[in-house]
């Protein structure tokens, strides 16, 4: 074998060798990736998650499309982690916390698991369900603050992860004044999910988001109001009766 022959031989060699430590590279950091983001959702392969739908104000059996597109997204995550969803209709959704993973979209007004799920694990974030007066409608209070949402220009939503029951496996709540903070609640999960694994670990979380301005931009513009997890998860107390 001549020098030049030679040199190509170990060329081409080392080429493979690069290639394939590469792609071994490339598979071990997806494989790690993937098996951190089946943790922080509570998914593993083949397993089954449920999807809580909510109804559209002022119908029964039906969802907004805001929320069709909402629940598209998380189908998406939940594909990405190798689970199935089983999407449930919000009063049909009879079944414990912490069994299976959950992931429940709207207000307490249009979902009753919603309501439950505010009731038993956020005793400290309250919400509005009256319908008048109008401007207080979905109306967050929270550790003594208030927010109000305008529609189409400032719309406040809470994303949570929070664990309970025996099984460990997590309940994320998208609870939202208007039907695009759904949607805007899903997409911040999706974009933000590895930071806020990194933040949270395996441990609850309770975030205030606002929307701004859904008329012209829709869900894309979102803003994180505050970390309320102490104070959405700590019960109110009733202040003493003075004399």
């Amino acid at each position: 074998m001549n020098e030049d022959l030679r040199n190509v031989v170990l060329g081409v060699l080392a080429t493979g060798v690069s290639a394939s430590l590469g792609w071994l590279t490339r598979t071990y950091l997806w494989r790690r990736g993937l098996r951190r983001k089946q943790a922080f959702f509570g998914l593993t392969g083949g397993s089954e998650c449920l999807l809580v739908v909510n109804r559209k104000a002022g119908s029964e059996g039906s969802v907004h499309r805001t929320d069709v597109s909402a629940l598209l997204e998380l189908s998406a995550l939940i594909k990405d982690c190798g689970a199935q969803p089983r999407i449930v209709q919000h009063d049909s959704a009879r079944q414990g916390i912490g069994d299976l993973a959950e992931f429940c979209v709207g207000g307490p007004y249009s979902n009753r698991r919603m309501a439950a799920h505010l009731s038993s694990l956020l005793p400290g974030l309250l919400m509005n369900v009256e319908s008048e007066p109008v401007e207080d409608r979905g109306m967050f209070t929270i550790g003594g603050e208030v927010y109000r949402g305008v529609n189409g220009v400032t719309e406040y939503v809470v994303l949570a992860r929070l664990t309970a029951g025996d099984g460990g496996r997590p309940v994320f709540l998208f609870c939202g004044q208007f039907a695009v903070t759904n949607q805007a609640a899903t997409r911040y999960l999706a974009k933000h999910h590895e930071k806020l694994a990194r933040t949270y670990g395996s441990g609850p979380f309770v975030l205030l988001l606002k929307v701004v301005n859904s008329q012209a931009y829709g869900p894309d513009v979102v803003e994180l109001v505050a970390d309320v997890t102490r104070h959405a998860m700590t019960a109110v107390t009733a202040e003493p009766a003075t004399t």
